[in-house]
């Protein structure tokens, strides 16, 4: 059992906004420390043991020691997200080389399982560097995730988003990020964990209001796009994702 502060990882996207919110206002300070990244580094931080408890892309789970979820909150979608979406300036079948965003490996993991399962094409992967956005051109593609993304929607003439094409292809949500920890926690220490997160997400209104960035509405955001529960229709999509990129 962990008799220390609990050091907790979450992302740095306006979509974590909403789980946070009573954290950041003060909330289990006594009992947590709590650090923000882009989310492949929170789940490097989690599997190394950095950290006890993160909010990680999922594709990272079966690398976690003694990896649990803990929290029945999340960042998933029933709908298109419109933050994580493959960007393009000719059509789908045109695409001949993709560069990956280096910020998730769930975003690149579900692209995979999507161009060979449902779009059908192979292009070459090109790994990413920052502001790597500048470098679609041609039949040169990207995958763009989390705020960048949203700045970009109107940027390109063919835009794909991610979650609605899992959806097409299997009719299951897609779960993004889920609370995982590396260790057991107690039993108290979740339920007051997950008590605050209600609470952050009671507050979106507030949280819309705080937040400028013209470049999106949150309204839509937060309360269409992005979907924080983790019930059983997710845990189906999450459970058929996990088994797609183990076999």
């Amino acid at each position: 059992m962990v008799n220390r502060k609990i050091k907790v990882g979450a992302v740095s996207y306006l979509n974590t906004k909403p789980l946070v919110y009573a954290f950041e206002k003060g909330a289990m300070a006594d009992d947590m420390d709590l650090v923000f990244d882009y989310p492949s580094k929170v789940a490097q931080m989690l599997i190394n043991d950095e950290i006890d408890l993160g909010l990680v892309p999922v594709a990272v789970i079966p690398q976690i020691p003694n990896a649990q979820i803990v929290s029945s909150f999340c960042i998933a979608a029933t709908n298109p997200v419109a933050s994580v979406c493959l960007f393009s300036k000719v059509p789908i079948e045109d695409i001949k080389s993709i560069i990956l965003d280096y910020q998730s490996r769930t975003s690149v993991a579900v692209l995979k399982i999507l161009l060979k399962d449902f779009w059908n094409i192979s292009p070459d992967f090109i790994a990413s560097e920052e502001e790597f956005e500048n470098e679609i051109n041609g039949t040169t593609a990207a995958l763009i995730i989390g705020d960048r993304a949203l700045v970009q929607l109107n940027n390109f003439p063919f835009v794909y988003d991610l979650a609605e094409a899992w959806q097409k292809m299997t009719n299951l949500p897609f779960v993004f990020a889920a609370w995982v920890a590396n260790k057991p926690l107690s039993e108290t220490f979740i339920a007051s964990f997950n008590l605050s997160i209600k609470d952050s997400l009671a507050q979106v209104d507030t949280i819309i209001k705080s937040i400028d960035f013209p470049d999106y509405d949150l309204n839509i955001y937060f309360k269409e796009n992005i979907d924080y529960i983790l019930d059983d229709q997710k845990r189906k999509g999450l459970n058929l994702f996990l088994s797609k990129i183990e076999s």
